[in-house]
């Protein structure tokens, strides 16, 4: 056992977005359980900070989405991970943990690693769906990997690297709750059809998203005059530019914005209507119906579709996670905001199909459900066990 783990473990974890800082936050306190004298430092959010880890640097610093995007940004991202990778093998730490930002995490993991320290990488790299020979970067670079969903172990366990599947610890958190005590709580209406509308938490993707809303929700009370829109506001400074798309459209709507509070407008809603990533399996955890739409540069939407580098045909996780398709994904040129309004419309004249895409997500929920902070802390534990033998 070395001196860090004497004294309780040194861990540094490198984070990437807000789902990652969820993530690293349950599993800090799932290890705090377990190792009560253990320390963590790296790159952190807020929720981690609060769960015990010194931020080196901020969970910002590698929110970068789409190819084009992150090639703006190569630059910053390469002077941090070679900051980040002085900093860690100063410190010696018993083990790293990356959290998803699989593009910069396991660059980095592979050279912690080759410097003695073990690796662990939380949050596949969606190898499964494209850019598959990244396996062999995975199996150089981690320990092990630890798996959110179900039909990613195989993958691994197909290419001999060592994986367990944890689950997801929204799934252990989050379940489907009372809809009129949500909207009583929002102070929305009880009495019509509500749409919530989730822009996303970036200002990039929040204005070509959220015209697109404001003009789908413009559309859809022209014919449903009975609706109403909420749009949770991530943080404060997305409020204007939310605002201006709202005001921009010459078809009013009934709108009414709310700071945060993204779960609640959820479970408020009778649909929703969201951007592909994380937000879509908190939407299924808590058992509301959705339509999913979203747009990359037509750059990266080249490279996914035009010369076939995405190998899945769907890319919402609700469309991977249940036996059949059934949320609608509008993508590019389909996310149109009258082909969002029809789509819409269409889920809210017939029940069944919300009906249907819930139960599914009944089935979904309970496999994912399985203690995932405490199944990952067993995890980096046996690692830690492994470090010191």
């Amino acid at each position: 056992m070395s001196s860090h783990q004497q004294a309780g473990p040194l861990i540094a974890i490198v984070a990437g977005e807000a789902s990652g800082d969820v993530l690293g936050a349950a599993l800090i306190q799932a290890l705090k359980k377990r190792l009560p004298n253990a320390r963590f430092f790296g790159v952190a959010g807020p929720l981690m900070e609060a769960a015990g880890c010194e931020a080196l640097e901020r969970i910002d610093a590698l929110s970068v989405m789409g190819i084009s995007e992150v090639l703006r940004h190569l630059p910053r991202l390469f002077k941090l991970r070679a900051q980040l990778l002085r900093q860690i093998v100063a410190r010696k730490p018993d083990l790293m943990i990356g959290i998803d930002a699989p593009d910069f995490n396991l660059g980095l993991e592979q050279r912690v690693r080759a410097r003695g320290i073990r690796t662990i990488h939380y949050v596949s790299p969606t190898v499964w769906a494209w850019r598959e020979g990244r396996v062999k970067h995975v199996a150089a670079a981690a320990d092990r990997v630890l798996a959110l969903f179900p039909f990613e172990a195989p993958f691994y366990q197909q290419h001999d690297v060592p994986v367990d599947f944890v689950g997801h610890p929204l799934a252990d958190q989050l379940a489907p709750g009372d809809r009129s005590a949500a909207r009583e709580q929002l102070g929305l209406p009880l009495d019509r059809d509500v749409v919530a509308f989730l822009p996303g938490s970036r200002a990039g993707e929040v204005v070509p998203l959220m015209q697109r809303f404001a003009a789908a929700a413009g559309w859809l009370q022209a014919r449903r005059p009975e609706l109403q829109f909420v749009v949770p506001v991530a943080k404060a400074s997305l409020l204007p530019l939310i605002e201006a798309a709202i005001a921009d459209q010459p078809r009013p709507a009934q709108w009414t914005l709310i700071d945060g509070q993204a779960q609640q407008a959820m479970t408020a809603a009778d649909l929703v209507v969201l951007a592909s990533g994380t937000a879509t399996l908190e939407c299924l955890l808590l058992g509301r119906p959705m339509v999913v739409t979203y747009t990359v540069s037509p750059f990266t939407h080249f490279l996914l579709r035009g010369i076939g580098m995405l190998k899945v045909q769907h890319v919402s996780l609700p469309n991977l996670l249940c036996p059949e398709p059934l949320v609608p994904e509008l993508l590019q040129s389909e996310a149109a905001p009258e082909n969002l309004g029809a789509q819409v419309f269409r889920y809210l004249e017939q029940a069944h199909l919300r009906h249907e895409q819930c139960a599914a997500f009944d089935l979904a929920r309970e496999q994912l459900r399985c203690n995932a902070a405490e199944r990952a802390a067993d995890a980096v534990i046996a690692e830690l066990q492994s470090a010191g033998d």
